[in-house]
């Protein structure tokens, strides 16, 4: 998720952006049942690396909810990384559906996977449906970039 699209920002949006409360023994955001410290949080603490495309993708939604910038900045492509992470602290990512994958696993070099971010923004309900590019760069997988579109 690339979220390069600004939001307008609340006049009293607070100076520092409070992520949704997630437990490590509590569900992982990205959707499995799995607890969230041995899905995504995992990756996000740097104890693994996210074996395919999807988990990246995944695990990247997973970043967002929590606000893990540095997580989404170390994975993602150095050629298209943004120098931060602009969290809209009116947005609350509310589930994550994978629509479809080709290639990105750990045979390939490139993958792609299509999914459906729901998320609310100020209270209405939206989604976000992208279309992610991602590659193996030193061994690990990082995200390229994407098209979207959002409801």
């Amino acid at each position: 998720m690339s979220r390069r699209k600004p939001r307008p920002k609340s006049p009293a949006a607070p100076a520092r952006v409070q992520a949704h409360a997630v437990r490590p023994e509590g569900p992982c955001p990205c959707g499995p049942p799995d607890a969230y410290a041995e899905c995504c949080g995992r990756f996000h603490t740097g104890a693994a690396t996210a074996p395919t495309a999807e988990r990246l993708m995944r695990s990247r939604y997973s970043a967002f909810v929590v606000h893990d910038e540095p997580y989404l900045l170390r994975t993602w492509a150095p050629a298209t990384r943004p120098r931060s992470v602009d969290f809209d602290p009116d947005t609350r990512w509310t589930g994550l559906e994978i629509e479809g994958t080709a290639d990105g696993t750990l045979f390939h070099t490139t993958g792609t996977v299509t999914f459906t971010a729901r998320y609310t923004h100020r209270g209405e309900p939206g989604a976000l449906r992208e279309r992610s590019r991602f590659e193996k760069a030193d061994g690990r997988w990082v995200y390229v970039d994407g098209t979207f579109d959002e409801d």
